[in-house]
């Protein structure tokens, strides 16, 4: 099942899914309460970064993903606005790039660290991240001391501990897990607490079937075949509706112009039937349109406009 250096998988299966997914735990990873895992890394402005530099002074938000993910296609811009709500909180953001979820030849499994920044570089400006990302090694240190899903987060408090965790990232349940971290650190000035039940172990399979296409495509061919052949006709039938329904969860304000505009044309058809309608009847009776019966008007008017 797996490629070189065994962290790395050259191709999706099943066995990836069995392992990853299927099981909803989080497995090696730090649980509520508990000490999170401290790591050094690199962010693509070449930053160095440490997670225990935050003890003391700021909350941390720590998430994981791939552009091949589907889950972290379907919860990066929801991050992207909680990081630029929170933007002066005493709270930092960070992104750890991992392997690739569903490698294929436009973005295969990573070989080079090279690879991995240019796959992490294209994540970043496809998705207008500005959360500082923090490039993982080939052999996934970073991702396996926290479990080594493909998109959990992990709410970290002033104390270096594990206030929160989530299975697959959602803004929104991290939100309310970062107001309450706030609202108990304010009432008891304290640093640890854990919050929100301490994690949260559900799992966002509508939402991010959504953006299947997006993560898979991004992958390639050898990627969206892989994922078909594995997950056999639901894996045919989701990527190719979310072709269809993604475009709309990512630009919903687009979809509606789209709607408006084709509604419109109707709209206009319809009116333009009806005025040459009227004229055609005029220039057979021009004098007599109105002295003609009601009757008779009803029926050589009134008739469904073919478009």
């Amino acid at each position: 099942m797996f490629g070189f250096k065994r962290y790395n998988y050259d191709r999706f299966t099943k066995d990836v899914l069995l392992k990853d997914v299927a099981k909803s735990k989080f497995g090696s990873g730090p649980e509520p309460g508990e000490r999170a895992p401290d790591f050094e890394g690199r962010t693509l402005d070449g930053d160095k970064v440490r997670l225990s530099d935050f003890k003391g002074e700021k909350n941390v938000v720590l998430t994981f993903g791939s552009a091949t993910c589907p889950f972290t296609a379907s919860s990066i811009r929801g991050l992207n606005d909680l990081y630029d709500d929170c933007q002066g909180d005493d709270v930092q953001f960070l992104f750890v790039y991992v392997r690739e979820a569903h490698p294929g030849e436009k973005l295969p499994a990573h070989r080079r660290r090279a690879d991995k920044i240019e796959a992490a570089e294209r994540f970043r400006d496809v998705e207008d991240v500005d959360i500082p990302i923090i490039v993982d090694d080939l052999d996934g240190n970073i991702h396996r001391k926290y479990g080594a899903l493909p998109n959990p987060s992990y709410l970290i408090d002033k104390s270096g501990r594990v206030a929160f965790r989530a299975l697959w990232t959602r803004a929104g349940v991290l939100e309310e897990a970062l107001d309450e971290l706030w609202e108990r650190q304010e009432e008891r000035d304290a640093d640890h607490a854990i919050v929100h039940g301490g994690q949260d172990t559900s799992t966002p399979l509508t939402y991010a079937a959504l953006f299947t296409h997006r993560a898979l495509d991004r992958g390639g061919r050898k990627a969206v075949e892989d994922f078909r052949a594995q997950m056999g006709r639901t894996g045919a039938v989701v990527h190719a509706a979310s072709r269809v329904v993604g475009p709309v969860a990512v630009h919903p304000w687009r979809a509606l112009t789209g709607a408006m505009i084709a509604g419109g044309v109707i709209t206009g058809g319809l009116m333009l039937g009806r005025k040459l309608r009227q004229r055609r009847f005029c220039a057979r009776a021009p004098y007599s349109f109105e002295t003609q019966p009601q009757q008779q008007r009803t029926a050589e008017g009134d008739y469904a406009v073919g478009i």
